[in-house]
């Protein structure tokens, strides 16, 4: 059996230690070692984008990275995106023009969203639906998630 790897992880802003297996993928190190579950897993391949977080301001799929590979690095997780009881514009707009449904992607698609606005805070529908085409959804039929995304868009330029 293989030691255990001691990792150092900065997510949302605090710092956490924990035990991981060498083979640990970080997904499962962010919700089995560190209790953050809000990251869901989907198809362990990469392919659905529903465990997508920011490493070090990168949008990835956190079930192909290792826990070790993220000693000391920076994420940011969907636990990390209200600010306290207030809601990101994002997730206000998801529950207001009714953009999730059973919620399994919900996450990977907000982090990925906000990525996409800190990029470009007034993109078009097609860069909306080019930027999340790496998320993949069996419930929403996409459009509602569109809409939520540009109207989030309008209401954070007009802040």
């Amino acid at each position: 059996m293989a030691k255990k790897a001691h990792v150092t992880l900065t997510v949302n802003g605090d710092e956490y230690e924990a035990l991981v297996d060498p083979g640990q993928t970080l997904v499962d190190a962010l919700r089995n070692e560190l209790q953050l579950t809000g990251t869901k897993e989907g198809c362990s391949t990469g392919d659905c984008g529903a465990c997508s977080i920011r490493l070090d301001g990168e949008l990835v799929c956190s079930c192909l990275v290792l826990a070790i590979e993220a000693d000391g690095r920076r994420i940011d997780t969907i636990e990390g995106m209200a600010n306290g009881e207030t809601l990101h514009p994002l997730q206000r707009n998801f529950l207001e023009l009714n953009g999730l449904q059973c919620g399994i992607c919900t996450p990977g698609i907000l982090i990925a969203a906000k990525a996409l606005l800190e990029r470009n805070p007034d993109p078009t529908e097609t860069e909306v639906r080019y930027w999340l085409a790496g998320n993949l959804c069996r419930c929403t039929g996409y459009d509602k998630v569109i809409r939520s995304v540009l109207a989030a868009a309008a209401e954070m330029r007009r802040a």
